[in-house]
């Protein structure tokens, strides 16, 4: 059977290069992306047409989109700095976003065999490993991104019992997204953080499912 695969968000800098790395590997690959499908991850009637249009049943089912800096408002250093608007625009695009994609994804997911849900989240915005604080809109989008997945995992083990659904954290990666904030971090290149990820899809079970996970690999606290 062949390996079918549809990833979310798949123009932009990490899911461009999973993409084409599952292509290499010989997946059958669906993409969709704003830029070239105008999918808009914020407003359901985007998603629920986009993914309606979407035929038969996905091994992997990928959400690659997000953003750190909307509107031009950047990651907070102090709490006064925090506005409903920015706090509201990382929401809609980090959580609610990938939770719409979720909602009318997973019927596409066999119920039998097994099968993988995934969304990329990010290591800030894990609760037990915040020691500096800050970043607090794109932190708490984060964590409740994580609450998400966490949840949709026990609903989904329900019905598909060697179901994966789980966050991972990419490291960070050479990209747009990251350049003004890379600092004294290591970065991969897309390519790589592309081989590092599937790496870990490939190597989890059901046992894992609710859980998040790094780019190695390693389990990340809530």
């Amino acid at each position: 059977m062949t390996h079918r695969s549809l990833i979310i968000g798949a123009s932009g800098g990490i899911g461009s290069p999973i993409t084409a790395k599952l292509r290499d590997n010989g997946s059958e690959v669906t993409t969709l992306s704003r830029s070239v499908d105008g999918l808009d991850v914020t407003d359901e009637a985007s998603v629920e047409a986009a993914l309606g249009d979407v035929e038969g049943e996905f091994q992997l089912i990928l959400v690659a989109t997000g953003a750190l800096e909307i509107g031009g408002a950047v990651p907070e250093k102090a709490l006064k700095e925090v506005t409903a608007q920015a706090m509201a625009d990382q929401f809609a695009v980090n959580c609610i976003g990938p939770s719409l994609v979720m909602k009318h994804a997973l019927p596409l997911l066999p119920r039998n065999g097994r099968c993988c849900f995934a969304a990329l989240s990010a290591r800030v915005g894990s609760i037990g490993d915040n020691a500096i604080g800050g970043w607090y809109s794109y932190r708490t989008s984060k964590a409740a991104l994580n609450q998400m997945i966490h949840s949709a995992a026990i609903e989904l083990r329900r019905t598909h019992r060697e179901a994966v659904c789980v966050a991972l954290h990419p490291g960070t990666v050479e990209t747009e997204f990251t350049a003004k904030y890379a600092g004294r971090h290591k970065t991969v290149k897309p390519e790589e953080a592309a081989k590092n990820l599937l790496a870990v899809l490939e190597g989890l079970g059901p046992e894992d499912s609710g859980l998040f996970f790094d780019w190695q690999g390693e389990r990340i606290v809530w």
